[in-house]
C-alpha cells in the first residue's frame, strides 16, 4: 500500500498522501488494483474504514501486470486470470449475432459475478472463450426488433447488452421466460459486480 501511494506521489499524479489514498481506493474499486495479502483483502472486503490501506504490510498488484503468475505467486487464487475468478451465476446456450456478418450462431454463455463478466464459448467444445463481455456499467434490455435487420421479435426472445464502452451485443433465448431470467441475472451482476 505504501509503495502504491509513493509511486503516485513520485509520478506527480497526486498532491499528497490523502489524495493518493482516495485515488488508490478508486483504482481498487474499479478493479485496476487487486488486494494480494490478508490485510489488504480484509480492508477491501469492508473490514476497514477505507478499502485501500497506506501500510507497508498491505499488498496490492495490477491484475494485468503478469506479476502474479504460476512462477511468482504466493497466493493460489491469483493464478487464475482475474475475469475467470468470479462465481458462476448462470450458464446456458443462447444465439448471438455476429458483429461483422450479422449472422446468428449458438454459443454457450457463462455468467460470472465479482468480477462481472459474460464469457461465450463454442458449444462444440474448447476451454478458451471466443469472447468476453465486461458487464460493469452495462445496460440490458428486451428488444422488439433489430436495427438494420429484417428480424422482428414475435416470440419475445431477443435482448441486448450495451456495455459501458457502448458495444452492442444482440442475443436470443429459447423462450420468453429464459430471456427474462438472463436479463434479471445480468442486471443483478452488472449492478453488484466489479
Amino acid at each position: 500500500g505504501t509503495c502504491v501511494i509513493d509511486w503516485l506521489v513520485s509520478s506527480k499524479s497526486i498532491r499528497n498522501r490523502r489524495e493518493g489514498l482516495m485515488l488508490a481506493s478508486s483504482l481498487l474499486n474499479e478493479g485496476y488494483l487487486q488486494p494480494a495479502g490478508d490485510t489488504s483483502k480484509a480492508a477491501a472486503e469492508g473490514l476497514s474504514d477505507i478499502p485501500f490501506l497506506d501500510l507497508s504490510d498491505a499488498y496490492y498488484y495490477f491484475p494485468d501486470s503478469g506479476f502474479f503468475c504460476e512462477g511468482n505467486s504466493s497466493d493460489d487464487d491469483v493464478v487464475l486470470k482475474e475475469e475467470f475468478r468470479g462465481i458462476i451465476v448462470k450458464q446456458g446456450c443462447l444465439l448471438k449475432q455476429g458483429h461483422l456478418r450479422k449472422n446468428w450462431k449458438v454459443r454457450k454463455f457463462v455468467l460470472r459475478d465479482n468480477p462481472a463478466y459474460l464469457h461465450y464459448y463454442d458449444p462444440a467444445g474448447g476451454e478458451e472463450p471466443l469472447g468476453a463481455i465486461h458487464l460493469r456499467g452495462c445496460v440490458v434490455t428486451a428488444v422488439e426488433d433489430m436495427p438494420d435487420s429484417k428480424k422482428y421479435d414475435v416470440d419475445n426472445i431477443l435482448f441486448e447488452i450495451i456495455t459501458a464502452n457502448e458495444i452492442h451485443y444482440y442475443l436470443q433465448a429459447a423462450s420468453s421466460t429464459e430471456r427474462t431470467e438472463w436479463i434479471k441475472a445480468i442486471q443483478a451482476v452488472a449492478r453488484t459486480g466489479k
